[in-house]
């Protein structure tokens, strides 16, 4: 037995009225266990090709690339050949070996619950973070499964504590239904994580330039001008009362390092939080599947805020009711011209029938003038029920903008976005796991937050994010009566 020690969190946690759960603590799996699931899952063959490469990455932070050199072996020169952007490196605590067991072995993190100042915790695989890159697709469907099964064998047990989240690929519709009716159903899992994102051929090249699937790609961003209709992938998650968690990056897209880790890793959750989060909203997902809510994990919520802001200015002036306002075709051509007349001089003055030509040009019109077509609403207090109301946002303890998704006096119509507590235990961003509620801590003693604000922030948002669509999801765990308070409130 591990045991208790003191701690500031644990403190903290005692003086509280309510819970703390955290909803995104990270575990570091054992790659030879996982390889065991792969053999069960896909045979030897598979086994072998995961070792070869799964198990290599995490040894070294990249599998080899094609011609057998990986980012580590290779010169600077040979990585701007290739493009190869720097991925991440000493990702793992080692400076305490406590933590470093309490991320790889369930009982240990079990035993220090207390003592991390956490009541219960969502968790979230590191070795399936890269799942959605794996080739081919037979071999990433196996160590998918693979993974989900090995979570739910070694954390089962200590369900009352905490709760493993399965990886869901997104490929097609009917592979992710597969793989999370799978999960649920078989493997009695109860949260899941998908990309937020499909890499896929640019159906043009792939056809005129055979190989070349393999370099030109594009984005699905799943939600708007996909390849697939992912609607009947939302329907099962409403019935099988799952939320979509997207823990996504897009450290290997846009402007990359080859060089620099940190240069790619600053605000890459971010960046792929956001784009999903607006393909959702302006596909209108949210609008067609009520009552179902999604996370957006890792990125923090400045973005959101950012977002749902930006969003409002919009639609304010591009709705499909006032877009026409707009129309090149509506200019008073001779009021223009006269005032450019009547004010213009120089080299204006020596071609006004030219002012005149650039404003009669007709300018393009695409098919559909309203962007908003997929979500229509009549006023913009609809864009809380459709934005605020079912997005949830993953913020890590020391990041002080999470102080910005609770300020009613900047955000519009006054709204508090939906921040929920994320430790990241496991990573290389927490030194040590028992300062992470303490430092979560310093923005209600530092007047960021509100005691109502802390309260939202590491425990009601993430009840009501799990608890409204299960209301089951905390039934036999150590917050379950408080949860059913926050639920039938």
């Amino acid at each position: 037995m591990v045991g208790t020690r003191a701690s500031r969190s644990a403190e903290i946690r005692s003086s509280l009225g309510h819970p703390i759960i955290d909803a995104d603590g990270h575990v570091l799996e054992l790659t030879p266990v996982i390889s065991d699931y792969v053999h069960k899952v896909g045979g030897a063959d598979a086994r072998d090709l995961f070792d070869k490469t799964m198990v290599g990455a995490a040894e070294t932070g990249n599998a080899a690339v094609e011609g057998g050199k990986t980012w580590f072996e290779m010169s600077l020169a040979e990585r701007k050949e290739e493009w190869l952007p720097a991925l991440p490196w000493w990702f793992a605590p080692t400076r305490s070996a406590l933590d470093r067991a309490t991320a790889t072995v369930p009982g240990v993190l079990n035993d220090r619950m207390d003592e991390l100042g956490l009541d219960y915790a969502v968790l979230y695989t590191t070795t399936g973070l890269v799942f959605d890159r794996i080739e081919p697709q037979e071999q990433r469907l196996i160590v998918c499964r693979a993974i989900n099964a090995c979570a739910a064998d070694l954390y089962g047990p200590y369900s009352h504590r905490m709760t493993p989240a399965a990886i869901v690929p997104l490929d097609t519709p009917e592979i992710a239904i597969s793989e999370m009716e799978y999960a649920v159903n078989e493997l009695g899992l109860k949260a899941i994580m998908i990309p937020g994102r499909v890499e896929r051929p640019i159906a043009k090249y792939r056809d005129e330039v055979p190989g070349s699937e393999k370099y030109v790609r594009k984005m699905d961003v799943i939600g708007l001008d996909s390849d697939y209709d992912y609607d009947p992938f939302w329907k099962r998650c409403q019935e099988l009362k799952i939320v979509p968690a997207s823990h996504g990056s897009d450290s290997l897209w846009g402007a990359v390092s080859v060089s620099n880790y940190v240069f790619n890793h600053l605000s890459s959750f971010a960046f792929a939080s956001e784009t999903f989060a607006k393909a959702l909203f302006l596909g209108g997902v949210t609008r067609r599947f009520p009552g179902l809510n999604f996370a957006f994990l890792e990125g923090g919520v400045a973005w959101a805020c950012n977002l749902y802001s930006d969003m409002v200015g919009h639609w304010e002036k591009r709705n499909g009711k006032v877009i026409n306002r707009l129309d090149p075709s509506k200019l008073d051509l001779e009021v223009a011209m006269d005032l450019a007349r009547e004010y213009s001089e120089g080299r204006i003055r020596d071609h006004l029938e030219d002012l005149r030509a650039y404003y009669v040009t007709p300018r393009p019109t695409p098919p559909n003038i309203d962007d908003w077509s997929l979500v229509p609403m009549d006023s913009i207090e609809e864009m809380r029920e459709l934005f605020v109301e079912p997005f949830y946002f993953g913020c890590e303890a020391d990041d002080p903008m999470n102080a910005w998704a609770f300020d009613t006096r900047v955000n519009p119509l006054g709204a508090k976005l939906k921040a929920v507590f994320s430790s990241d235990i496991g990573h290389w961003d927490v030194p040590d796991m028992r300062g992470v509620v303490e430092e979560a801590y310093e923005m209600l003693e530092h007047d960021l937050m509100t005691e109502e604000d802390f309260r939202a922030f590491v425990f009601e948002n993430v009840v009501t994010l799990y608890g409204k669509v299960n209301p089951d999801f905390f039934r036999g765990t150590a917050v379950e009566s408080e949860a059913e308070g926050v639920l039938s409130g």
